[in-house]
């Protein structure tokens, strides 16, 4: 693997059975990232293409195939190491914001450091800043816009400074605008740390905003340009 590359993927499949017999989802999947790069994945829905950001965080396991990231086989790891793994490399923003209804804005930034015995305040109040919620400290999600929200959840993605971001359709549940506001900061924050990004999007207009996509059809990769 180059010292280059932040994530390679060799031959993934991803196969499950059901009561009509065995479906497969993704299909000999390989493609590489390089450290720093941005990413789109896109395809239809059911082409597989969250199934495949899931594999490359190592939340689920494949079929068959290998995804190395930042060096480290990840299947070569069990479960509780791919966690691990997790926690010190990759941050997450989802569409629907995934944060904790009896925290507030403040302390669902804080968790991640906290998890890992680390000062978390300063870090959080800093970062919040930056995706500007510092009138928001103390808010819980419920008093939040959606826009407002999904700023916490770039914020907790971001605070412990992750050398890998995957982020799954994270304007879906936002309007255009809002949803435009959310991308251009999300480009920011990559760029100022240096994060490597992989997005999976329906959007194309988000997807020229990467520097390159990949492209999934039928579980199928057909480009990767």
């Amino acid at each position: 693997m180059s010292n280059q590359a932040a994530i390679e993927v060799e031959g993934l499949s991803k196969r499950v059975s059901d009561a009509g017999g065995e479906l497969t989802i993704l299909d000999n999947v390989g493609f590489q990232v390089s450290r720093g790069e941005s990413v789109s994945i896109t395809g239809a829905s059911g082409s597989g293409k969250s199934t495949l950001l899931g594999l490359l965080a190592g939340l689920d396991v494949p079929s068959q195939g290998q995804v190395t990231l930042l060096g480290q086989r990840i299947f070569d790891l069990d479960e509780d190491a791919r966690a691990q793994f997790r926690a010190r490399h990759v941050g997450f923003v989802f569409q629907s914001f995934q944060l904790l209804p009896n925290l507030t804005a403040l302390e669902n930034v804080m968790l991640p450091l906290e998890l890992a015995g680390k000062p978390a305040e300063q870090a959080a109040r800093k970062v919040l800043d930056e995706v500007g919620l510092s009138h928001r400290f103390n808010h819980y999600p419920s008093t939040l816009s959606g826009g407002e929200q999904q700023r916490v959840s770039i914020a907790r993605a971001f605070i412990t400074q992750p050398a890998l971001l995957f982020a799954d359709e994270p304007t879906g549940s936002l309007d255009v605008v809002t949803g435009a506001r959310i991308i251009d900061l999300m480009f920011q924050l990559h760029q100022e740390h240096g994060t490597t990004l992989i997005l999976v999007t329906h959007d194309q207009d988000l997807a020229r905003r990467c520097e390159r996509s990949i492209e999934i059809h039928a579980g199928r990769l057909v480009a990767a340009v």
